[in-house]
């Protein structure tokens, strides 16, 4: 890797590390001793040995958990090749193991992993866990097969070896937990690089993931971590031969670093998704759609409601709906007062700028969080606040990750599109629509091209929540791939018999 590409990587990564909890790289670790030298022994993965090094430093009875990058991945590129030569049964296994302790460690792992990070709803924490069984395994590679007048051809799903993956502070465990299943289901392993941010929750689910699946199939290390995350460790993820393809997380610059460590990437990119409602809606079923959908885990979901547009001649019935549904409507003045504490401004530049930058500390928090910093005391129930604002306004244009969600006011559909692509700022993430009228939501889907495409229902039905399909943390928009499945991390090969084996 060149000291360009190197560069530019620490840059990026930084950014993202950085982009939802510390602003600063966590300090370089000091060295510590390396692990004794492991003996020249055969090694235990029954392989005949390649890719070992008798001087490699020892690599077991660590549970997938590691202070250094290189040993990870060299843990689990040997797991890779044990997992290899156990076959699709032991997949299964694993994608069954990790499915079950994701479930019945969801309330004690949601806990951790709130208290860690102090973003989110308890609550959802542990919903999200509960649902990974959602998440496709093994059965979802279907090989795909050809019979002519010149024999067969079978194409089948094959696994690329080591997947390096970086994991957000947002949804630390459930991501890695359908990471898991989707990259192993697929017959890869896979090395963590978490947000130092919610890397001790991440390390716990790891160590438990390993050891259960050790006792199950002699696999120590499928899915393995760096114990304290930083920048030098996810380069060495990067540069390390044993890492054959790259998942991360992040923003524009972080997707260009990784397709310039030349390696394939795989990248789930930002995402303020736009709702539009017109007319012929169900205005009951759209205000609970919204707030169901935005005020999910205090809107940290990169699916969740961003911005509403409305038609005018609606706008207030769907916002008393919204009132009805758990929403809590400010006043204008309370807009204001909300949007300076939840934004910061570069000096000279007002409220209107659409350049302001998220406070952190309003990220992920609770609506009676971001009340009380306007002075303001709410009732109970209050799921999410939303107040009307300007098409340009910051609660609009970026993508803020907690309980508000504004309300525009929009005169017909070519406005309300033009407004919506404006907001989703070309990310092709997610896009909402409330309405009963076939040709406004065909040309909203047509203009917009977004991965999710969700029609009168929350957000989180286009991950199979409430609506039908399968679920993944990972939704890879600036690469193309979509939503994650085991397919997304396997090679595409042919084997072809030419004139036999074709019986009829």
């Amino acid at each position: 890797m060149s000291s360009l590409n190197e560069t530019l990587i620490r840059d990026v990564v930084a950014e993202v590390m950085g982009r939802l909890g510390n602003s600063s790289a966590p300090a370089k670790p000091a060295a510590t001793p390396a692990p004794a030298p492991a003996t020249a022994a055969a090694p235990a993965c029954g392989c005949t040995g390649k890719g070992h090094s008798a001087a490699a430093p020892a690599l077991r009875g660590k549970f997938g958990v590691y202070q250094d990058a290189n040993e990870a991945c060299a843990a689990a590129q040997e797991s890779f090749l044990q997992l290899k030569a156990k076959g699709v049964e032991a997949r299964r296994k694993i994608e069954e193991i990790v499915k079950t302790l994701a479930e019945r460690n969801a309330e004690p792992w949601g806990k951790i992993e709130f208290e860690e990070t102090k973003i989110g709803r308890l609550d959802h924490k542990i919903a999200k866990l509960k649902i990974i069984k959602l998440v496709p395994g093994v059965d979802f590679l279907r090989p795909d097969a050809r019979s002519g007048d010149h024999g067969i051809t079978l194409e089948e799903y094959t696994p690329f070896g080591v997947v390096g993956a970086v994991t957000p502070s947002t949804h630390s465990i459930p991501t890695l937990s359908g990471n898991i299943v989707n990259i192993v289901g697929a017959g890869n392993a896979v090395v963590f690089n978490a947000h130092p941010s919610a890397a001790r929750c991440a390390a716990v689910a790891v160590r438990t993931y390993n050891e259960a699946i050790y006792r199950e199939t002699g696999i120590e290390n499928i899915a393995t971590i760096v114990e304290k995350p930083t920048l030098d460790s996810f380069a060495a993820i990067c540069k390390h031969d044993a890492v054959r393809l790259l998942l991360v997380t992040g923003g524009p610059m972080v997707v260009k670093a990784a397709m310039m460590t030349g390696k394939r990437a795989i990248c789930a990119g930002p995402g303020n998704p736009p709702v539009y409602v017109d007319d012929t809606a169900c205005m009951k079923r759209a205000a609970k759609g919204i707030i169901d959908g935005g005020s999910f885990d205090n809107n940290l979901l990169c699916i969740g409601e961003k911005e509403v547009f409305a038609l005018d001649i609606i706008a207030d019935k769907l916002m008393a709906e919204m009132a009805n549904h758990g929403g809590y409507k400010l006043s204008a003045a309370q807009v204001e007062a909300l949007t300076k504490a939840a934004f910061t401004f570069k000096p000279g530049q007002g409220g209107g700028c659409s350049h302001a930058a998220v406070n952190r500390d309003f990220i992920g928090k609770d609506p009676s969080f971001l009340a009380q910093a306007i002075g303001l005391s709410l009732p109970a129930g209050v799921q999410m606040l939303f107040g009307e604002t300007d098409a340009q306004h910051p609660f609009v244009e970026e993508e803020q990750m907690m309980p508000f969600i504004p309300v525009v006011r929009v005169k017909n559909l070519e406005e309300g599109i033009a407004c919506s692509l404006a907001a989703e700022h070309g990310y092709k993430h997610t896009s909402i629509i409330h309405s009963h009228d076939v040709e406004s939501i065909t040309a909203m889907g047509r203009a917009l091209d977004t991965t999710l495409f969700i029609k009168n229902g929350p957000s989180m039905a286009g991950l199979g929540l409430g609506g039908e399909g399968y679920l993944s943390f990972s939704i890879a928009t600036p690469t193309g791939e979509g939503v994650s499945n085991p397919r997304t991390f396997t090679r595409v090969r042919r084997c072809v018999m030419v004139d036999n084996l074709r019986i009829y």
